[in-house]
């Protein structure tokens, strides 16, 4: 890949909501090969940082600095070909709002957001100005304006429905700065694949206040998210969705427990099943849970978009989903300080819903 945009091209405008460890990433990187970049973030301390000393991206040992502009809130009067939204998903209504009219004509808002976000922003600005971006890789902001790449991978990218059209193939062609970029026509089936994957890995990272490698080697914890998989995988069934394979590896029909695996200790089916869990801990063993930064900077985690969106659909087609159901419970508490992320807190859950 060329590590700079065709100068034969024009110079795309790309407005960024929110410089945390994933907006700062995309930011500092899609600045660094040439695109005009301006991130939005309400913190001084972000905006401070990067003014003095850039973006300072972190990966793999090695630190570089881009120079960025990060700005409180959308610039009045101008116009940006894309905006990206890369806010927790509690913010990320309105942050499209806000940066709605700044858009330019045939822009897109491209939704980074862990959960089923698209369909929100598509109430506030048309399915047809909607572009889905599922993140497969990991980013933590340490300090203001340093920002770590925890984990590999890229994206992938869709509407809402149909083919990819030419708004997300240059989008892609201009975030595989980033990481590698696939086309889907399936944007909803990869969305709750990734849900799956994110209602087991973020909240079992919220309860236990661990990163995931050190989570992933506890066979309960490996069990628990087998079982919140389970049910996620169930509630997309009933809505007829046809899940896709995440970062084109992990199949989730797959990787669902069968009744008889449920009713199990251990076969050769639940072996191979923790072992792509240990896999999956190993490498992204440095992630560590984007809803407990949150609950840590005093901010409304994310449950209510992953595993709070599962129960609640569930409720509608009548189906069982009590492991998510005791999570989402767990999470609010432990953001209202009734609770304390630890393993203990991850063998409690365990406990409490193994079947009778």
């Amino acid at each position: 890949m060329d590590p700079e945009l065709d100068p034969g091209e024009p110079r795309l405008r790309v407005l960024v909501m929110g410089a945390g460890g994933i907006g700062g990433i995309v930011a500092g990187t899609l600045a660094e090969v040439g695109a005009d970049v301006t991130a939005v973030s309400t913190n001084p301390e972000i905006r401070a940082a990067v003014e003095r000393d850039g973006f300072r991206l972190r990966e793999e040992g090695e630190e570089r600095a881009i120079p960025g502009r990060v700005v409180a809130a959308p610039p009045t009067g101008e116009r940006f070909d894309a905006v990206v939204l890369a806010t927790q998903p509690p913010q990320v209504e309105d942050a499209a709002r806000a940066a709605l009219p700044t858009l330019a004509d045939g822009g897109n808002l491209v939704v980074l957001q862990n959960g089923l976000c698209e369909a929100r922003i598509a109430r506030i600005a048309g399915a047809e100005r909607v572009i889905g971006a599922i993140v497969a890789w990991g980013a933590s902001m340490p300090e203001p304006g340093v920002y770590d790449r925890t984990a590999p991978g890229g994206f992938t990218l869709g509407r809402m429905s149909g083919e990819p059209d030419e708004a997300c193939r240059r989008l892609g062609a201009l975030l595989e700065a980033v990481g590698p970029v696939t086309l889907t026509s399936n944007l909803l089936g990869a969305r709750w694949s990734k849900l799956a994957l994110n209602c087991a890995i973020s909240s079992l990272g919220t309860i236990g206040g661990e990163r995931l490698g050190p989570l992933a080697r506890v066979r309960r914890v490996r069990r628990l998210a087998l079982e919140i998989m389970t049910e996620v995988v169930a509630v997309a069934r009933k809505e007829d969705v046809r899940l896709e394979k995440v970062a084109g590896t992990i199949d989730l029909d797959w990787i669902a427990l069968t009744d008889a695996e449920r009713k199990k200790v251990g076969s050769p089916g639940l072996t191979a099943k923790h072992a792509l869990l240990l896999a999956i801990g190993v490498r992204y063993r440095r992630m560590r849970s984007s809803m407990l930064y949150a609950i840590e900077r005093g901010r409304v985690p994310a449950i209510d978009f992953l595993n709070g969106e599962v129960v609640d659909r569930a409720r509608l087609h009548g189906v069982a989903t009590p492991v998510n159901a005791r999570v989402v419970e767990l999470i609010h508490a432990i953001a209202r300080g009734e609770e304390r992320s630890s393993r203990g807190l991850v063998d409690r859950l365990y406990d409490e819903t193994r079947p009778a």
